[in-house]
């Protein structure tokens, strides 16, 4: 939010946490209050109870989310989203509960004011976050699964608020090497070479190196003690020079100086001091650039170990040596009369070469913009000294076969017999507890004390009431099939049936009753929006009042978000009591990817194992679609539906049960294969890619809003789209949505009224100078047939300048030429040779005039970046083009110079919303003003 107010803006969106309302000025606190309220009473809610954060979009609607442990996880994760529609009173729910991959929050600092007690601890791991470059791509790190394989893949792990550096320890775990336990003895040496990593991606202070541009191929790297060679390997083989040496595993191997010299990881495994200083100096005499060190910092693991002189023995016979940042700071500062500049967390940079030192500092801190978004991994608990437990210790002693007898309890939903248990755990539970009953009580009492009672009934009773309806599930498609009766049933399907329903019949009257319940057009209907509120699949519902023998006029479809429904809340479950009631019967559809199929409610799997049962298993589809109220159900297979962001329908079945007919339907030669536009809406957050499509789908919407085309019913026709993509520079390219990189033709449409040809060729000078040329036969007005001449030439030379001025045309030019009218272009683009040609001032440093383009040196003319035009409406008040200019486009920089006259526009990265009025003064001098964007609306 602006004026140093707090809250975290994406977009047309902002978000803050509930207790930051009373940080708020008066006026935005009444606003947010009222807007809160207004969806607290639609849903029910009571606020830091069952919501603590708020979202607030620029068109109304109001997000009420649920973030547990906000405070102490760092990383937390949606559990609960509620979403309210002011204008129709709408409430739609979302949870995450049972999501695999949850939506994550980053930078909380920004939802808090600046004098909240943990801000500047939120602010420092931020800091740390973005120091490593996890905030690159923002398709990455919205969803918590993606987020933490990205942390891992920077080489850092999550603890508490701190950013850590995987070092040799956790890798020394993951290789899973038995614990002898011996004891320290006389003449032990450290065993260094169990610290050594496998390394699935490149270590942390590789990926530092890559980050600041250090792995351009200019360089010579040597991995002075490069344990297993897995960073000089991926190296070498993306065609870098690159070499190690290593005590263990590359002692034959030469060392030798080079421009990076990396120590990762090495000092710290070191138990004795002077060997320490000895391996920092020999690694800092190598370098001829830059020395990388990488330490393991404090209180990053628990050591499990003893101690041992400055450090610990852990349990694999291993020597670490802890650092804070500080203290391998002043380190290396006193061993090499140095000041190392730490880079990210444990990572350190030693400049032997000063002139690169100071272009690295130089260019470290230039400014650079950065996307947000966040996700969580839970604090450490802190070590809690107790007296020896012996329940603990013997649950400690046979973890593994316990563990595995609780999974398959929650499994059975049941308790296990002695028979469904493997020999060898049967056997290991009856030496330690006497019987197995005696090892079910024990299990059950541990799990209570851990868990509390509540929490284990709690999943004991889900357990059995999952396994319940899959047998009710099994037992209503055998009926279905009309399968003949086993002459013997299962004996785990006996002991079942004898457990949760008594006896075989009574278990088949259970499932003929959920059979029957697919007939039940509200039944499904309800089934559809549970499962829409867990994110399985897109619903969209109508309501027709059913008359007798006939079907009532359909009203608009409530659809909610992606992968969301309309809320059933206790008031829209009473209102769709009173349609039953009075004969309306709900129609819609529920459309998902097969792959959810199996999360969907006992009933929904009812449905669609009866239309397998005729077709076959609906896994060859990638999409199913249950139709609520008319017994049908649709199957859908794409071409490449996993890679492609709009994938092409090859074929479409249309299975109805109360007909038990199948009909197909083929897309090829004869009929277009149809895009499948929205594609993020049919599958969720725990599907591959679902990040990346989600970004895809967006901006394939704000094309929509901005009037490209239509995404209303099925959407154009895939060759209708292709053909309009391409005329406003769009491509797709697999899961992305990009700009086009070639160089459009003057005569190309930029944006919706314009070409390039009337941006660029603009102006009095610009017109002046193509008249000139065009009478001294240097060119006929076109050049060649891409508008080529041979003398005066004031197109762009690099494509980004034409993607400038198609983003300023119809980012702000097309809307105001949608509601004026045709604009006069007075200036437009201007390239250096056509800004020597101007007489008067002009300042093309800062402009916008010049977009994306380099003068002779390479350096960008304007830093600014964007495009800029100047124009005036005949027969207009300018200052009124001015104002709606600014309150209804995203304008970078507007300078107004009179009513009768041009104003400057331009649009550009830095969004900077500056507006400068340029009116006489008393001496008849332009005295330039800046002024908010209220300020001039109100002016």
């Amino acid at each position: 939010m602006s004026d140093g107010m707090p809250g975290k803006v994406i977009g047309r969106r902002t978000y803050l946490h509930v207790e930051t309302l009373a940080a708020l000025d008066d006026a935005r606190r009444e606003a947010w209050e009222q807007a809160v309220r207004q969806a607290e009473q639609a849903a029910g809610l009571e606020r830091g109870e069952q919501f603590n954060v708020l979202r607030l979009d620029a068109d109304g609607q109001v997000a009420l989310l649920h973030y547990p442990h906000f405070f102490d996880n760092p990383f937390p994760a949606l559990r609960e989203s509620w979403r309210f529609e002011p204008s129709t009173g709408e409430v739609g729910y979302r949870t995450y509960a049972d999501s695999l991959n949850p939506p994550i929050l980053h930078r909380k600092e920004l939802l808090l004011p600046s004098d909240h007690p943990r801000h500047d601890e939120y602010l420092a791991l931020t800091a740390e976050a973005e120091s490593i470059g996890l905030f690159e791509d923002s398709t990455r790190i919205g969803y918590q699964r993606q987020w933490l394989a990205l942390v891992r893949e920077k080489g850092y792990r999550i603890d508490g608020h701190a950013l850590l550096p995987l070092g040799n320890l956790e890798a020394a775990e993951v290789e899973t090497a038995a614990d002898d336990g011996a004891p320290l003895h006389a003449g032990w040496e450290a065993a260094r070479q169990r610290t050594a990593m496998v390394r699935y991606g490149f270590s942390a202070p590789i990926q530092s190196l890559a980050r600041h541009g250090f792995l351009d191929g200019r360089y010579r790297l040597f991995d002075y003690g490069c344990g297993r060679g897995d960073d000089v390997r991926g190296l070498c083989e993306n065609g870098l020079t690159a070499a190690g040496w290593d005590p263990y595993f590359a002692p034959d191997q030469p060392i030798e100086t080079a421009d990076l010299v990396n120590l990762g990881f090495v000092i710290n495994v070191i138990e004795d001091f002077d060997e320490r200083l000895e391996a920092l100096t020999r690694g800092w005499s190598l370098a001829e650039c830059l020395l990388v060190v990488s330490v393991m910092l404090a209180n990053q693991n628990d050591p499990r170990g003893a101690r041992f002189r400055d450090g610990v023995m852990t349990q694999r016979q291993t020597f670490q040596k802890y650092y804070s940042q500080q203290e391998i700071k002043d380190f290396l500062s006193d061993a090499l009369d140095e000041e190392p500049i730490p880079v990210a967390p444990g990572v350190l940079y030693i400049f032997r070469d000063k002139d690169a030192e100071q272009r690295f500092l130089a260019d470290r801190y230039r400014r650079r913009r950065s996307r947000l978004r966040d996700p969580s991994a839970p604090a450490r608990a802190p070590r809690v000294s107790v007296r020896r437990d012996r329940r603990a210790e013997l649950y400690a002693a046979h973890r593994e076969p316990l563990e595995r007898l609780w999974e398959q309890w929650l499994t059975l939903g049941r308790k296990p017999e002695r028979v469904e248990v493997g020999a060898e755990d049967l056997l290991v539970l009856i030496e330690a507890f006497g019987t197995f009953n005696k090892a079910l009580r024990f299990l059950e009492e541990h799990q209570t004390e851990t868990l509390g009672e509540a929490e284990v009934a709690c999943l004991l009773k889900g357990a059995e009431a999952e396994r319940v309806a899959d047998l009710e599930v099994y037992l209503a498609l055998l009926q279905f099939e009309r399968r003949r009766p086993y002459k013997h049933l299962e004996e785990g399907l006996q002991r079942d049936i004898k457990a949760f329903f008594g006896d075989y019949k009574s278990a088949c009257s259970a499932g003929f009753t959920r059979l029957f319940a697919i007939a039940d057009s509200e039944a499904v209907a309800d089934a559809c929006r549970e499962a829409a509120e867990h994110g399985l699949g897109w619903l969209e519902l109508e309501e027709r009042a059913a008359g007798p023998g006939q079907r009532g006029g359909s009203t608009e479809p409530a659809v909610a978000g992606a992968s969301g429904s309309p809320l059933a809340h206790s008031g829209q479950r009473e209102a769709r009591q009173q349609d039953t009631e009075a004969g309306v019967t709900p129609r819609g559809s529920l459309t998902l990817h097969t792959s959810l199929v199996e999360q969907l409610p006992a009933l929904l799997r009812v449905y669609i194992g009866a239309a397998a049962a005729l077709y076959g298993d609906v896994h060859n589809a990638d999409l199913i679609k249950i139709h609520i109220g008319s017994g049908k159900l649709t199957l859908m297979r794409f071409d490449d539906f996993d890679g492609q962001a709009l994938p092409r329908m090859l074929e479409r079945v249309k299975i109805k049960m109360r007909d038990q007919a199948v009909d197909l339907f083929g897309y090829g030669e004869l009929f277009e294969p149809p895009f499948l536009y929205r594609k993020s809406r049919f599958i969720n957050e725990e599907y591959p890619g679902y990040p990346e499509q989600v970004a895809f789908d967006e901006a394939l919407e704000q094309l929509d809003a901005r009037g490209l085309f239509s995404l209303a019913g099925y959407g154009p026709p895939a060759t209708e789209l292709t053909a309009l993509l391409a005329r406003h520079r769009w491509a797709v390219d697999g899961l992305r949505l990009r700009r086009m990189q070639t160089t459009p033709a003057l005569d190309d449409a930029c944006g919706r009224f314009l070409t390039f040809r009337q941006l660029i060729e603009c102006g009095e000078t610009c017109e002046r100078l193509l008249a000139e040329r065009n009478r001294d036969g240097n060119g006929n007005g076109d050049g060649d047939s891409n508008g080529h001449g041979h003398a005066f030439d004031n197109r762009p030379k690099h494509p980004e300048s034409y993607m400038a001025l198609l983003e300023l045309a119809e980012q702000v030019l097309d809307p105001v030429i949608d509601w004026f009218g045709m604009i006069r272009l007075t200036y437009g683009f201007c390239s250096p040779a056509l800004a020597r040609q101007i007489p008067g001032r002009i300042d093309p440093k800062r402009d916008q005039h010049a977009a994306h383009e380099r003068n002779r040196l390479g350096n960008l003319v304007c830093p600014r970046l964007g495009a800029a035009v100047d124009f005036i409406i005949e027969d207009e008040d300018m200052r009124e083009v001015a104002q709606w200019v600014a309150a209804n486009t995203p304008f970078d920089r507007l300078y107004f110079y009179g009513a009768d006259q041009p104003i400057h526009v331009s649009y550009g990265p830095e969004d900077s919303r500056q507006i400068v009025t340029m009116l006489p003064g008393p001496s008849g001098r332009l005295l330039p003003r800046s002024l908010s964007v209220n300020a001039f609306l109100e002016a």
